[in-house]
């Protein structure tokens, strides 16, 4: 019996292989056990080769495995692109109907289960992964029955025999194989989940929950790989609350129609990836000289331009930070889990109205479509904070009659009214203005209003704003990470201890502001820091040099040709560096 197994199945896209996953993973995720999955797909809507690696664990777990146990193949390209993974003594299970075959010398077992030639005779080949399902759950010794609630999920609502046939597909695969194999294969069969209930889902989806949890009701934005799931799931969610979404013309109008909902006082969000940010660059400046409150989602991916839009990258990390001419207020969030990512929605939301300024909620494509099990939320956790605005406020009558909505605080905040309030009419314009909103271009007054602007997020308080494993005082290695690259850290911190190595994690939750102090301290106390990071240039181990020096400590482990990184990657990288 086994702790874990690493499971894919490939083909061409829009031939199912996406279900064939989904189904899968959610049977395994209904048993109680933890998932991470993981889809590689072409930039186009069909064709071109697809495949989903979903590991299988009795424990949490955060990445994708170096190895692979099982392949599942619907051609013979599926084989050829992912053999190279395969562990010996594997399991290759392909269709007979393409005849595979294996490079000569691989020491991989090879089953050729006739999956479409089943499927056509229970009615459609369509039905063709449920087939290849049941040849799986053959080799894990799983019953058939442990995909009944599943199946009826999906297909009940096409009627009772559609279900019946699906099942049949799937006894009849795993009939097949357990006759072709002589019995369940030895090696292959999982200790016994935990049986406790947990979410399947992807980090797109967490994000959109936070945010209708967080009090959102309106969304703009424009459909981009990776962050449409993000308006895909409020166009399904935001009506039921009294809410809606508008698929804009583009990117520019996606930011300017959400900061002007934010300034009549509706929690608005919008999402996009690298090129949309670039486009939205001129409107987070707006929100900034404007101080409205404004949340954008930027999903990053493989660039430049087009890039590798299906492809995972952190690369636009200093475009986030620095991207917006002229200096304003800006807070970048990255969450690294999809717990995290539900719970920093809702602060992301916070923080913008608290401190009236643009906040990007950093992701990349691993964590926006990485699927993977995660613990029951607490809603009880969900806090609504608008900061200055009060929609039941009664405004004094002011001198002059204009309201100073831009009135220079100690705090750098200053009072915040929506139109139609009495008392509170005021200008509102991208020029430099005075406390009014008039335009004005009088040097002291520009003077106060930036040191106004920008001593805001002196104030910011952040709950964790690093993720720290700290087991030792000092050092041999510290791993500094943000986003999806958290999992395989976690992964390799036992690896490297077993070395005898003292190794330290800290995981960036917020970037900007820089977490000058809990970041010091950590540094200052390892002998070498190791920034992994999926970009060419090293862009987030140049923020800790831009703020903590150290230069001649801190070391970068990159990969930027669209994959993931592996564990054995960063551990034997991490080797070199001690």
């Amino acid at each position: 019996m086994i702790d874990q197994l690493s499971w894919k199945v490939g083909g061409q896209q829009g031939e199912g292989i996406d279900s064939t996953g989904e189904i899968f993973a959610m049977a395994l995720n209904r048993l109680g056990y933890y998932l991470y999955s993981y889809r590689h797909f072409s930039s186009r809507i069909k064709g071109g080769h697809t495949n989903n690696k979903i590991r299988v664990s009795t424990k949490q777990t955060r990445s994708i495995s170096d190895d692979l146990d099982i392949l599942v193949a619907f051609d013979q390209e599926t084989i050829d692109v992912n053999i190279h993974e395969m562990r010996d003594g594997g399991v290759v299970i392909g269709d007979a109907k393409f005849n595979p075959v294996v490079p000569e010398g691989s020491k991989v077992r090879l089953f050729s289960v006739p999956f479409t030639e089943i499927a056509n005779e229970l009615g459609t080949s369509l039905m063709k992964n449920m087939v290849a399902i049941g040849a799986t759950s053959a080799v894990l010794d799983l019953p058939a029955e442990a995909y009944t609630e599943v199946v009826e999920e999906i297909f009940l609502r096409k009627g009772a025999k559609v279900v019946e046939k699906n099942m049949e597909a799937i006894k009849r695969g795993a009939a097949y194989f357990t006759e072709a194999a002589g019995g369940p294969l030895a090696g292959f069969q999982l200790n016994k989940a935990d049986g406790q209930k947990r979410m399947f889902m992807i980090g797109n989806d967490a994000i959109a929950l936070g945010f209708v949890a967080g009090g959102v009701r309106f969304m703009s934005a424009y459909p981009i790989t990776p962050a449409s799931e993000i308006m895909e799931y409020l166009i399904k969610k935001l009506p039921q609350f009294g809410g809606t979404v508008i698929q804009t013309e583009d990117e520019i109008a996606a930011a300017t129609m959400a900061i002007g909902a934010n300034y009549a006082g509706v929690r608005t969000v919008t999402s996009s990836a690298g090129p949309g940010l670039s486009l939205m660059m001129e409107s987070i400046g707006l929100a900034g000289m404007t101080e409205t409150p404004l949340v954008i989602v930027d999903t990053q991916r493989g660039g430049p331009s087009t890039g590798l839009p299906t492809k995972q990258e952190q690369s636009d990390l200093m475009a986030m930070i620095y991207g917006t001419h002229g200096e304003i207020p800006k807070v970048v969030m990255a969450p690294s889990t999809a717990e995290e990512a539900f719970y920093d929605a809702v602060e992301a939301l916070n923080i913008a109205e608290e401190y009236q300024c643009p906040v990007i909620l950093l992701t990349d494509l691993q964590l926006s479509l990485g699927k993977q099990s995660v613990e029951p939320l607490d809603f009880g956790k969900v806090e609504i904070r608008r900061g200055t605005l009060d929609l039941n406020a009664e405004l004094p009558e002011v001198e002059g009659g204009y309201f100073k909505r831009y009135e220079v605080t100690e705090s750098g905040v200053s009072p915040r009214v929506i139109p139609g309030m009495k008392n509170g009419i005021h200008h509102v314009t991208g020029v430099e203005h005075d406390e009014t909103g008039k335009p004005s271009e009088v040097a002291g007054n520009r003077l106060k209003q930036m040191d106004k602007r920008l001593r805001k997020l002196k104030n910011l308080t952040f709950n964790t704003p690093v993720v720290k494993y700290t087991p030792n005082e000092e050092a041999d290695l510290l791993l500094v990470g943000f986003n999806s690259t958290r999992g395989v850290i976690e992964e390799i911190i036992p690896r490297l201890e077993a070395e005898g190595l003292k190794v330290n994690h800290a995981h960036l939750r917020l970037i900007h502001p820089f977490p000058l102090k809990e970041m010091k301290e950590l540094v200052d106390s390892a002998k070498k820091v190791a920034v992994i990071e999926n970009n060419a240039t090293g862009q987030l181990a140049n923020i800790l040099k831009m703020n903590l020096g150290s230069h001649e400590k801190i070391e970068s482990i990159l990969k930027y040709d669209g994959n993931p990184f592996l564990p054995s990657e960063v551990f034997n990288k991490c080797k070199e560096l001690v």
